[in-house]
């Protein structure tokens, strides 16, 4: 009898070890099912003493309810975690974000993308167009003509001092091995300055023109002078891509301002004198901006134009993070690889390149009265050629 009491109390205690350790540890691969057995024996037991005189067909049917309610409770305390209520302090009145600029640029940028991005493909059209008609034709010409021909166009435009220079210049970009990089490059910032002229000079004209639209413009013209260069790179990339295509586009929009501003100025500077003696002469309105207006702005739009190229010639470098091609993806792939023979291969290339825009730019806006009062035809190469034709005329 005694045996018996002791087996009973044995396995009741053997009972009880089992449905705290399923309690305690649910996921032992050994109590798994003996777990589950326990506590819904468990709960067996429960719901038959609680309820003596309810059946056995009742405790059996709400058992698996107890016990997936047990192992609920015991594993409640995986899912409580401390929770922070964000207060507002008038001394912190920043600590969270109150305009949530970010989410609306990017939701804007994804409405963008999602309704007009075949706008913006064909926007492409063109750009790629131009930039293959250069690209095509400066890799295509050999070195050594390329160098003449380059060097002769300086001549012609700035001297013969500024032809010879040019020349040189031109002869140590291929020497460290950046003449393929460097016309790439070139056909890049020619395309860029292409669409910025054809952009910029017209708006620059309306502006000058028109005081209304002037106050509206104006302060974008500000915003796109004042937004870092790397701004930009982010939605070009979702509208348009990778590649040389894209980067002419950011190009475009980040050297425009310049030309815009410098052409607007160039006009309002015409003396008052001047436009009311061709009023007074009957000139018509497009007399008057053709003959008088556009040709006394020349030097400053000039300036203007100087200071697009070498915005365009900045951003051209930057935007070989989007993929594009030249002496800037040189530059990228030397930082990147700790390469500083590479960067500075592609870094004086671009360097050459600018100060060989810069010059030629500058001296295209100055007038004919200091390069000696000669006329475009009789100076330079140009000259040479027809020089027997003037003395006979």
């Amino acid at each position: 009898m005694k045996n018996s009491i002791n087996d009973s109390i044995v396995q009741h205690a053997q009972a009880v070890s089992q449905t705290l350790d399923a309690t305690i540890d649910p996921w032992s691969a050994d109590n798994a099912s003996g777990g589950h057995a326990a506590i819904a024996q468990t709960a067996t037991d429960a719901a038959s003493s609680s309820d003596p005189w309810g059946g056995a067909s009742d405790a059996v049917t709400n058992a698996p309810d107890a016990a997936h309610h047990a192992v609920a409770q015991a594993n409640d305390w995986l899912n409580v975690a401390p929770t922070q209520h964000d207060q507002f302090n008038i001394l912190d009145p920043f600590h969270t974000t109150l305009i949530p600029l970010d989410r609306w640029v990017t939701e804007g940028i994804d409405w963008l993308v999602t309704n007009f991005r075949p706008l913006f493909q064909g926007i492409r059209v063109p750009v790629d167009f131009v930039l293959s008609g250069f690209q095509h034709g400066l890799e295509s010409l050999p070195a050594p003509i390329a160098m003449l021909i380059f060097a002769l166009i300086a001549w012609q435009m700035a001297g013969l001092g500024m032809g010879a220079a040019t020349l040189v210049s031109l002869v140590i970009i291929g020497a460290i091995g950046a003449w393929s990089q460097a016309m790439v490059t070139l056909a890049l910032v020619l395309t860029s300055l292409f669409f910025c002229v054809l952009i910029g000079l017209p708006l620059g004209i309306w502006l000058a023109r028109s005081k209304g639209a002037a106050k509206i413009i104006r302060p974008l013209l500000d915003a796109m002078q004042t937004t870092p260069a790397f701004v930009y790179l982010v939605p070009i990339v979702m509208l348009f891509g990778i590649g040389n295509v894209p980067g002419v586009v950011v190009t475009i929009i980040f050297a425009l301002p310049p030309i815009v501003r410098l052409t607007i100025l160039g006009i309002n500077q015409v003396p008052e004198d001047l436009i009311e003696a061709s009023q007074s002469f009957g000139a018509s309105p497009s007399q008057m901006l053709f003959k008088v207006q556009l040709p006394l702005a020349m030097p400053t739009i000039m300036a203007g134009i100087n200071q697009t190229l070498m915005l365009a010639l900045s951003m051209v470098v930057i935007a070989s993070m989007i993929a594009v091609g030249g002496l800037g993806q040189m530059v990228l792939r030397g930082i990147g690889r700790l390469d500083m023979g590479l960067a500075s291969v592609g870094g004086a290339g671009i360097v050459i390149l600018a100060i060989i825009l810069d010059r030629l730019t500058q001296s295209v806006g100055q007038d004919s009265r200091s390069k000696g009062g000669h006329r475009w035809f009789t100076r330079g190469p140009v000259g040479l050629l027809t020089k027997p034709f003037v003395k006979k005329a």
